[in-house]
This record gives C-alpha cells, structure tokens and sequence, in this order.
C-alpha cells in the first residue's frame, strides 16, 4: 500500500524532505467539461514536478473570521473528495484531502472516512472562530476517527501568527499529537519570524515530554497583487510590513513574493535540520491567474531543489 505515511519514509531513505503540492477544487458552478480542462492541467503539471504527495483544500466562507469585508467574495467550490475521486484518478500518488469539519456532520464523516483507500490522508480543520455555528467540532471529528479509521492518517493545522499572538501554539499541536496527529501543515508563511519561533518552541516541547516530533510542513504561496496581499491580511496572515512595503513597489510584485518564498524556504530548511526537527514544505495554487499558477509550479521546482540540498 502506498500511502502519505509511506512518503514520509521513503523521503527520509532517499535523504531529503517531502514535498507537496495544493490546489483548491473549481467552483461548483464550474461547467464539466471545463472541469475536466482544468483537471488536466493540473495532472499536466504534476507530472513535471516532483512532489510527494496531492493536497486538496475544503474551504468555508469563514465571514465571521473577521469585520473586515472580505477582498475576494466567497465563491463555493466542489467537494475535494469528489474532485480528487472524479477528475484527478490519473494521480497515482498520495493525496491528503482537507475536510472543514463543521460542514459535515458525524454520519457524513463517518462514510467519507471508511471509503478512502490507503492512499488518502486528510487535514481536520475546525471553525475559524469560538462562535461559528458547526454540525461536528474538531474534537468530535477526531474522537470519530478514532473510533472508526484508525488507520486514516490525519493531520492538523498550524499557525505562526497565533503563535505570536497566544503563545501556545506548540502545545496545540501536542495536543493534537495526542489526538492522532502524525504532521501538520501551517497557514501561509511569511513571517519568517513566527515560523521560526513555532517550530523551536514545538521541538524543545517535544523534547521535554520525551515524545518524538511529527513533521511540519510550511505553506509557501505567491503574491500577485496588492489586493492578494489585502486577503492574506483577511485571513490571518502577517506578511510584515517591509516586506509588503517591498512588493507593492516592485517593478514585478510576483517575482518579489518568489524571492521571498524561496528565502523563507531556504532559512526555514536550515533551522528545522538544526533543530532536527522533520519537515516539508507545501506549495499551494489557489490562484486563478495563469502567469501565477505557471510562477507556482517554478517555485515548487525551486524548492525541490533547496529540500535536495539536504541529501548532499
């Protein structure tokens, strides 16, 4: 059976971290036969990228995440599963398919869970706040999957900028650990900082409970535009101030945000080894643009090489 716990093995055999690759699904109003364009595409650039394992975003419309309008509207898109099961069939790796837990309630988590092969992990994530309304938490989800696939690999999100904010969030991601977590993948990264302080704080943490890390795989994404950096900010993200201030005067602000992804990547890649702690990096296209999806598969080649660096 090859499956995401599987490439995290094989990955370290070969001396280098794993590497993956996210999308998120077409709107449902998305046209089958455009689908089916879109699915091909994105098969297409798979196959020139080397990248461990498929990541699948389930996303919400999170309005009460924050006062602010929104930039972009929320604009529903299709199940993950579905998309993986229905248009992606010819990607024979690993596949890791989010599930937004809240949407969902116990009976249709329940069967999701125990139709997925060996190949499927999944990502639970909770509400974007205390008082959203949601037919399971992420504590029921977990409990669930406890009880009834125990063998589903499950991961759990991390955040720098909460981090920041509480200082607690390593001992989350234990807790989570706990619950059945085998890796985590962050929220978009570019605070430098947080992620650093994140990691450390979850490698000595681990260390003092004596209990052995999970890998961390940091979301690296591209800007594009003054009003993609205004969604970041809507989602939580901190993009420091020098560095926005860089890439809204740039002659080309894509170019400047791959610089600085592959910075980020570079630094991160160096204090994760010298803290021994496992990780990866997931490289994400969500956007809609083609000069942006087309910049995204160049900086997961970029990457690659800069996991490759390890193994010399």
């Amino acid at each position: 059976m090859i499956g995401f716990e599987s490439i995290l093995r094989s990955a370290r055999v070969a001396g280098r971290e794993p590497l993956l690759y996210a999308v998120t699904p077409p709107r449902v109003t998305t046209p089958p036969e455009r689908v089916a364009q879109l699915a091909e595409r994105t098969l297409e650039r798979l196959a020139v990228m080397d990248v461990d394992a498929l990541v699948l975003y389930d996303l919400v419309d999170e309005a009460d995440r924050s006062e602010a309008e929104r930039p972009f509207p929320f604009l529903q898109t299709r199940d993950p599963a579905e998309y993986l099961e229905n248009w992606l069939g010819e990607w024979q790796g690993p596949s890791i398919v989010y599930r937004c837990v809240g949407k969902y309630d116990e009976s249709e988590l329940r069967a999701w869970m125990l139709a997925q092969p060996g190949t499927v992990g999944t990502v639970f994530v909770g509400a974007a706040s205390a008082g959203t309304p949601v037919q399971t938490d992420l504590r029921t989800a977990q409990r669930l999957r406890a009880a009834v696939r125990r063998d589903l690999p499950i991961g759990g999100v991390a955040i720098p900028e909460r981090h920041t904010t509480r200082g607690d969030e390593h001992a989350r991601l234990l807790r989570k650990q706990a619950a059945g977590c085998t890796y985590f993948i962050s929220q978009v990264v570019y605070d430098l900082g947080a992620a650093k302080d994140l990691a450390s704080d979850y490698a000595y943490a681990c260390r003092q409970a004596r209990v052995p890390p999970v890998p961390i795989f940091f979301t690296l994404s591209l800007c594009g535009s003054a009003k993609t950096l205004d969604f970041l900010h809507w989602l939580g993200v901190d993009v420091p101030r020098w560095m926005r201030n860089e890439m809204l005067h740039a002659d080309d602000t894509l170019e400047a945000s791959m610089a600085f992804c592959l910075q980020t990547a570079r630094e991160l890649a160096e204090f994760c080894r010298y803290l021994r702690l496992p990780f990866g990096f997931n490289v994400e296209s969500v956007s809609m643009r083609r000069d942006e999806i087309e910049a995204t598969v160049e900086l997961a080649r970029a990457v690659r090489g800069i996991i490759g660096e390890g193994s010399r």
